[in-house]
């Protein structure tokens, strides 16, 4: 059975394939098979799961988890604390053909602490806010507000979620933020009343 091996305070197993110019923070964890791609930057104490690819000069912050099987394009930018679902899928090109030699990266950012569950489709060009929570198998094309929480395909924007990942309730709603309340952290949290707006009722 194959190990883990420790390089530069990272722990890497030995079917990993890492290009020698990218940097991998201390106490990251690089899982069986592997690729991380030239100029690729990964931070500290992340976990890249098996099967993992990182393409070129990605840019990944500090306690990143990336689950089996994902692909993380040129072009993405995954800020602290990210968590990546198995399987789901980022892209960088709008309009994708085979025989087009001139396509354009169009760039996606997910910001801190955001959550992308199993199996979603990330369309490029969009932002994830921070702490943002997307369900598992949701399609999202359009910008995601800090702590939003969407499903669907398209994806819709169903509430929000607290930074401990529970689904919040409105406690007061003013004219610029709806206070929301979390009952598992007892957290309150001021989200900007237009984002608020865009929750679509039942």
């Amino acid at each position: 059975m194959k190990k883990l091996n420790l390089v530069n305070g990272a722990k890497i197993h030995e079917s990993a394939e890492i290009d020698e110019t990218c940097e991998i923070g201390k106490g990251t964890i690089i899982w069986k098979n592997v690729q991380v791609r030239e100029g690729a930057k990964i931070g500290e104490n992340c976990i890249m799961g098996k099967d993992v690819y990182i393409d070129l000069e990605v840019s990944i912050g500090d306690r990143v988890k990336v689950q089996n099987g994902v692909s993380v394009y040129n072009g993405v930018t995954l800020e602290d604390d990210v968590f990546l679902g198995p399987y789901m899928v980022l892209t960088n090109d709008l309009y994708p053909r085979a025989y087009d030699k001139e396509w354009k990266v169009v760039p996606t950012l997910i910001k801190k602490g955001a959550s992308v569950g199993a199996n979603a489709t990330i369309v490029c060009g969009v932002t994830i806010g921070k702490y943002a929570m997307i369900g598992a198998g949701t399609v999202v094309n359009k910008n995601v507000p800090n702590y939003g929480l969407l499903v669907g395909n398209p994806a819709r924007l169903i509430g929000f979620v607290c930074e401990c990942g529970r689904k919040m309730e409105e406690k007061e709603v003013g004219n610029e933020f709806a206070k929301m309340y979390c009952s598992k952290c007892n957290k309150a949290t001021d989200i900007k009343i237009d984002d608020y707006n865009l929750i679509v009722k039942k």
